[in-house]
C-alpha cells in the first residue's frame, strides 16, 4: 500500500467519434477550453488523442490525427502544462514530443507501428506502454485468457524487453494494463484486484478504467456517460491504494476530490 497521491491524467479526444466525449471537442477552441479546465480541475497531465481506441473503431491516417492533436498540444505546453499524446502512431509521438509533449501514451504498446519505440527512444519522452493484442476493429475476438492476469503480465514484459532494446531506459517507462484492450469485464475486474502483480515488474503503472464499459455495467441501461463518474473515481481511489502511478480520467475533478479524500484519511493514520 502506498500514501502517494497518483497523477491525474486528463483526456481530451479531439475525435468525432470516442465512446464517452466523440465531437465535443473537435473544434480547435472547444478541445483547448476543455484542456484548460480539466486542468483548473486537478489534472496534472491532459492526454491529447486524435485518434478512437473505441471497440470497432477505424483508424485515421497521422496526417489527419496530427491535424487534430498537434495545435493542442502545442497551445498546452505552451502555457506550461504536462501534455500527453495518446497515439500508435510513430510519426505523430515524435512530431507531438516536438512541439511539447513529455509523454507519448501508446495503447498498443508499440506494436501498432515497429518504429514507435526508436522514435521515442531519441525524445526525453515518458513511454506509456499499454498491454494490445489487435486494432479496434477486432479486439473483442482476442478477449481469451487462460490466467489474465499472468498473461498480461507476460506480454507487457515483452514490450518493456522491446523499448529497453531500442535504447529507451527504465526511468521512462510506464505500464498500463489496456482495461477493456481484448479484455471483457470479468478480466478488467480481475487485473485491477491483481494491480500488485503487474507492479512486481518493477515499472510503474497508469490505471484506466474511466467511463469504460465494465462500470457502465453496475449502472441502469440508460445511465447517462457522466454517471460512470462516480465509478471511476472509486476505482481511482482503489488504484492509487494498490500502488498505482496514475490514474486517466475524463472528470478530473471528481477524481482529484476522492484523491484528495483518500490522501487525507491516510495522513490520519500518520498523524
Amino acid at each position: 500500500m502506498t500514501s502517494e497521491t497518483p497523477h491525474v491524467m486528463g483526456v481530451v479526444n479531439v475525435t468525432p467519434d470516442s465512446f464517452s466525449d466523440g465531437g465535443q471537442f473537435i473544434d480547435a477552441d472547444a478541445a483547448l477550453s476543455h484542456a484548460l479546465q480539466l486542468a483548473a480541475d486537478g489534472a496534472d497531465i491532459i492526454d491529447v488523442g486524435g485518434e478512437s481506441t473505441r471497440p470497432g473503431a477505424d483508424r485515421v491516417t497521422p496526417a489527419e490525427e496530427q491535424r487534430r492533436v498537434l495545435p493542442l498540444v502545442r497551445a498546452l505546453a505552451g502555457r506550461d502544462i504536462a501534455v500527453s499524446v495518446d497515439t500508435m502512431n510513430a510519426e505523430t509521438a515524435a512530431r507531438a514530443v516536438h512541439e511539447g509533449a513529455v509523454i507519448v501514451n501508446d495503447v498498443s504498446g508499440g506494436l501498432a507501428d515497429a518504429g514507435m519505440a526508436a522514435a521515442i527512444a531519441s525524445t526525453p519522452a515518458i513511454f506509456v506502454i499499454g498491454h494490445w493484442r489487435t486494432h479496434s476493429a477486432t479486439m473483442n475476438a482476442f478477449a481469451d485468457y487462460d490466467d489474465v492476469v499472468t498473461e498480461v503480465r507476460d506480454e507487457l514484459s515483452k514490450r518493456v524487453d522491446d523499448a529497453r532494446a531500442a535504447g529507451i531506459s527504465g526511468d521512462r517507462i510506464v505500464l498500463d494494463p489496456g482495461l477493456g484492450f481484448s479484455k471483457n469485464g470479468s478480466h478488467n475486474w480481475e487485473l485491477l484486484a491483481r494491480l500488485d502483480e503487474l507492479l512486481e515488474l518493477g515499472y510503474p503503472v497508469l490505471v484506466g478504467t474511466s467511463r469504460k464499459r465494465f462500470l457502465g455495467a453496475l449502472l441502469p441501461d440508460d445511465a447517462p456517460m457522466t454517471e460512470r463518474d462516480l465509478p471511476t473515481a472509486v476505482t481511482s481511489v482503489l488504484a492509487a491504494q494498490a500502488g498505482a502511478w496514475g490514474v486517466r480520467v475524463h472528470d478530473a475533478s471528481a477524481t482529484r476530490l476522492a484523491l484528495d479524500t483518500w490522501r487525507a484519511w491516510q495522513s490520519g493514520r500518520r498523524g
